[in-house]
Formats: structure tokens, sequence, C-alpha cells
């Protein structure tokens, strides 16, 4: 399996930020260029742990529909997603943040691995990784951007949206 590996220092409370980066309404905002939409589960707010979403976005020109669940959560440390159904053979993206004396840091670790044997290996090497890498990074930046400024407040100020699991 493929990993990728990202951090980021963000000058903002840890708690800012782990609830950012579970934010649908933010995610949707920095993969706009993607016209990615959520089709079914969280249509809105923060993602609790065993919530569900399923977006729908477009890559190389090519739809896509991805069914994603939080399966581990301890707030404000970290988070697993993991993908339930979508187009790679398996996918797990952990979110792991840490306080420092200037705020926060964010770690990615992301793991994937698409279908279909040798020649997915050959597309993960030569497109994919360096695709994610881009999408993450670009999303990562989103997050401190909001994080540091008075922005986070369109996403999280309003009164909280958290689908609690029944």
């Amino acid at each position: 399996m493929n990993k990728i590996e990202l951090s980021i220092a963000i000058n903002a409370p840890i708690e800012r930020c782990f609830d950012l980066a579970r934010s649908v309404d933010l995610h949707r905002f920095s993969m706009q260029h993607y016209h990615e939409t959520i089709i079914s589960g969280v249509q809105a707010g923060l993602m609790d742990y065993h919530n569900r979403v399923t977006w729908r976005a477009r890559h190389f020109g090519v739809w896509f529909t991805l069914e994603s669940a939080i399966t581990k959560f301890s707030r404000p440390f970290y988070f697993t997603d993991e993908m339930q159904a979508g187009p790679f053979k398996k996918m797990v993206h952990d979110h792991f943040f840490y306080c420092t004396d200037s705020g926060t840091v964010m770690i990615d670790q992301f793991y994937f691995q698409s279908p279909y044997g040798w020649l997915g290996e050959i597309v993960d090497s030569l497109v994919l990784k360096n695709y994610l890498v881009n999408l993450l990074q670009q999303r990562n930046e989103t997050i401190r951007q909001f994080a540091e400024t008075d922005k986070w407040m369109e996403v999280l100020a309003q009164p909280e949206k958290i689908y609690k699991s029944t």
C-alpha cells in the first residue's frame, strides 16, 4: 500500500484545527475546484465517530463516488476516515494533531491502493501519488488559512452541527 505523509504547522488552537479538519463544509469549500458534492450521509457540520459521507467529485475528467466513514476518533488528537466504497482497493486517512508552543502541528498519513494489481501500482507511482499529495496539500492549506484567521468562524461559530451516531 502507498503512503503519503504530510505535516503543517498552524498558528491556532488544537481544537479549532481538529474541528476544521472534520468539517464537511470546509472540505467541500477546499475541493470546489473538483466540483465535490455530498450525495448522502452527513450533509453539513462536523463528522463524528461512525459517521459516513458519500462524495461525488470530478478527477482526471471522470466522475467518481467515494463513501468514507470515521472509524477512529479521539478529540482533539486524532481521527481516521476509511473508504467504505469507491475507486480505490483500499484507502485510509489518519489525521493527527499535536500542541506546540505556537499552536498546532497537523499530520496526515494517507494510505491508498488502486485496484488492478500491477497496472494499478504503475498508475499509483506515475500519476496518482503526486496528484493526491497536491490535493491534500491544498486541503491542508485551506485548513491553515481558516484556522489562523477569523474565517474559521464561518465554519465553526454556527450552532455546532455534530452528527452523533445512534
